[in-house]
């Protein structure tokens, strides 16, 4: 079956444009320019991805973004921004977009996008579908050593389970979109090295551009609110100033 994906902008030579170099990656899709509209469609039919414009009629695509990912967390979605609207794209990310394009864009980059957004969401089916099939059981690490296998990376009482797409922490189930979950697997697959943004950028999301630095950050902040006692003061993903990011193994106790 063809993945299929939700085109979210009023503009229709934009929309048409998308639609047409979507065609070519053998991707069916629908477009709608009306915000009310449009998050009728998402919630009620399964895309693999939504591609949200901001400035919409109706209900504008921060809110659809907002509502979306209160109804269906692991939905992917992709803002689309002007090229001058940074507010936009931080308060996208900060909402629980996956990731971000400014307008106007090349068709190689948009395709490269959309290809990484399924490749995310294909990973999540396959993982659902062992769900159903198969049953696994884990032990807790409390000393900070890290423990991997093929279904599950532990690192004291962190636990990430690549088989159910689950996080436990501290014996409590964490809630995270498809993009935080790869992201937190990157990290505790690397415990305490510490990786720039372009870094990240290229191992997560698969593409090193200068200028998307903002899907990054937004990105740990969202870990961080669901990880951490106190986000003023890390102990888990930790800055090191003027480098980069870290898994803190010895935080995770």
């Amino acid at each position: 079956m063809k993945d299929k994906i939700l085109i979210v902008e009023d503009d229709i030579d934009i929309a048409n444009l998308i639609q047409v170099h979507l065609t070519e990656l053998d991707i069916d899709s629908d477009i709608c320019g009306h915000g009310q509209q449009a998050l009728e469609l998402a919630l009620r039919h399964n895309y693999q991805l939504v591609m949200l414009d901001v400035m919409l009629p109706g209900i504008n695509g921060l809110d659809i973004c907002r509502q979306l990912r209160q109804t269906k967390p692991l939905q992917a979605i992709l803002m689309l921004t002007s090229k001058t609207s940074e507010t936009d794209r931080v308060l996208g990310l900060e909402l629980g977009a996956d990731d971000y394009m400014t307008k106007p864009f090349s068709i190689r980059e948009l395709q490269a996008r959309v290809r990484t957004q399924l490749r995310r969401v294909h990973a999540l089916n396959d993982r659902n579908k062992n769900n159903l099939s198969t049953q696994s059981t884990h032990s807790h690490n409390n000393n900070g050593e890290q423990k991997q296998n093929n279904t599950s990376t532990c690192i004291g009482r962190l636990l990430v389970d690549h088989r159910y797409h689950q996080v436990t922490y501290k014996d409590k189930a964490i809630n995270l979109t498809a993009t935080e979950f790869e992201l937190l697997d990157f990290f505790c697959k690397n415990p305490d090295q510490v990786f720039s943004r372009a870094q990240l950028l290229d191992g997560v999301w698969g593409y090193n551009h200068s200028g998307y630095e903002h899907t990054v950050n937004s990105h740990i902040n969202r870990l961080r609110n669901k990880l951490e006692e106190d986000c003023t003061e890390p102990k888990i993903i930790q800055t090191v100033w003027g480098v980069g990011y870290k898994l803190n193994s010895s935080g995770v106790h």
